[in-house]
């Protein structure tokens, strides 16, 4: 919940001018003068897969010129290690501990109506919500489907394991399903409908339509660069991306080929998308962040490794040390949010909700584990954060949380606790809980107190 003092820092942030001059003029357009909302969200993109965050072997332009002109964070994290419990807490700012999908689940029972969502949120305050990608909190005539969850507007994969097949047979159109006749294969024909391609041209025929009349939120949750695990058993490849990438004939196992070309392609999507918001002469007064769901991925045949996809961390997804959850995170509000600027600002997804909510005037929901980050988030100083927690299912129960400098980590609920100290060893190489046993007794009391019981994901070890 907002506290009293982000209540005041937000009320002379107000006084002191508000969100800029192009919200102004909006606002004496009917918009009232709250910014729009653009969030992008990479699937499987590691801390060290953007040219920005220090990789060398590929190029990002894009991202990287919204890093140029917003703010780069450092240290913000993800809500899970895999896809649909991370998206589950970006939606429900709620974190592993006390949401309702905390796992990726065979079946896709959704998320239940009673959780609150950003989406329901800004569309109550008055926003238009569209969502184009990947949803993956329930299908569709479940209560977790998008359109059940307060999005005007969808556009994408039926589910999570339909995401995995960049050629589909079909895509949903709100509720209804949208087939790709250049995917049916019969004989020697070649699938050419490439899903990433016609859900953004869905996005920016839903981008057209918005004026500086009514605010937006629209919500970019890509699939590139995840796998196509099951191709990648046929051919020995899962990275699926159109040919003429510019990577194609490097020196590099296929896999890895195809991964650098998703990459340029995940790349010229955003670019598109900046390019519609400056010409729509929008793009001052929309805040727009550029994220990942979890670490980077060892699937579709290729090696993280090759490309140093975790950067200087330790782990990939479905790990919980600090490759596996830590991420990218970009914000651009040229006017608002300062240019070039670094952060180290600690944040996670479970923040964004109250945050988006601080910023539009919405109503923040009740029982948050997130708390406004507004303040660092337009580039006014940084905050100390509460401890963050996550847990997770798959391999056996394990969990993690970060206080200040210090993360722990256990597997199982008796399990030997591990201890580092990030602010020295960022790849989490030397536990310290041998040498600071009041600290690991104090993780200990709040790995049970940061937690309820969830009947869909009981602990087995």
């Amino acid at each position: 919940m907002r506290s009293q003092m982000q209540r005041r820092d937000f009320l002379s942030f107000l006084a002191a001018g508000g969100w800029s001059a192009a919200a102004a003029r909006a606002s004496a357009q009917g918009g009232g003068g709250r910014p729009n909302i653009v969030f992008m969200m990479a699937d499987d993109l590691g801390y060290g897969d953007l040219s920005c965050y220090g990789q060398a072997k590929f190029s990002t332009p894009n991202i990287d010129r919204l890093a140029a002109e917003g703010i780069r964070f450092t240290q913000a994290y993800a809500g899970s290690t895999v896809c649909s419990p991370s998206r589950c807490v970006l939606m429900t700012g709620r974190h592993t501990g006390h949401c309702s999908y905390r796992g990726n689940v065979s079946g896709e029972p959704g998320i239940p109506d009673s959780d609150v969502t950003m989406a329901e949120v800004l569309r109550e305050a008055g926003y238009a919500t569209g969502i184009f990608g990947k949803w993956g909190l329930g299908n569709v005539g479940m209560p977790g489907y998008a359109t059940r969850q307060g999005f005007d507007r969808w556009y994408g994969f039926l589910n999570q394991g339909q995401a995995h097949n960049y050629y589909p047979r079909y895509l949903m159109s709100d509720d209804v399903a949208e087939m790709l006749r250049e995917n049916v294969v019969y004989g020697d024909k070649v699938p050419k409908d490439y899903a990433p391609d016609r859900i953004q041209k869905n996005a920016l025929e839903w981008l057209d339509k918005q004026s500086a009349a009514r605010p937006f939120f629209l919500y970019l949750p890509y699939t590139l660069p995840h796998a196509n695990g099951e191709k990648r058993r046929d051919t020995g490849n899962g990275m699926e991306v159109p040919a003429g990438h510019p990577y194609e004939n490097k020196p590099w196992p296929a896999p890895e080929q195809g991964f650098a070309g998703m990459m340029y392609h995940l790349d010229m999507l955003v670019g598109q998308i900046m390019d519609r918001l400056r010409a729509k002469g929008l793009d001052r007064n929309t805040l727009v962040i550029f994220t990942s769901d979890n670490g980077p991925h060892k699937e579709g045949g290729r090696n993280p490794e090759f490309f140093k996809s975790s950067g200087p961390l330790r782990g990939i997804k479905r790990d919980l040390t600090e490759g596996g959850i830590r991420v990218p995170f970009i914000a651009r509000m040229p006017g608002t949010i300062p240019a070039g600027k670094t952060s180290e600002q600690v944040l996670a997804f479970w923040d964004l909700l109250p945050t988006f909510a601080e910023l539009t005037k919405a109503k923040t929901p009740q029982g948050l584990d997130g708390v406004s980050m507004l303040r660092p988030l337009l580039g006014k100083g940084e905050i100390p954060h509460a401890p963050l927690y996550w847990e997770f299912y798959e391999g056996g129960f394990k969990q993690a949380i970060r206080d200040g400098k210090w993360k722990a980590i256990r597997k199982g609920l008796k399990g030997k606790i591990e201890l580092y100290d990030l602010s020295a060893d960022i790849h989490e190489d030397k536990d310290l809980a041998a040498a600071h046993p009041e600290i690991v007794r104090r993780m200990e009391t709040l790995f049970g107190e940061m937690r309820t019981d969830s009947p869909l994901f009981p602990i087995k070890g």
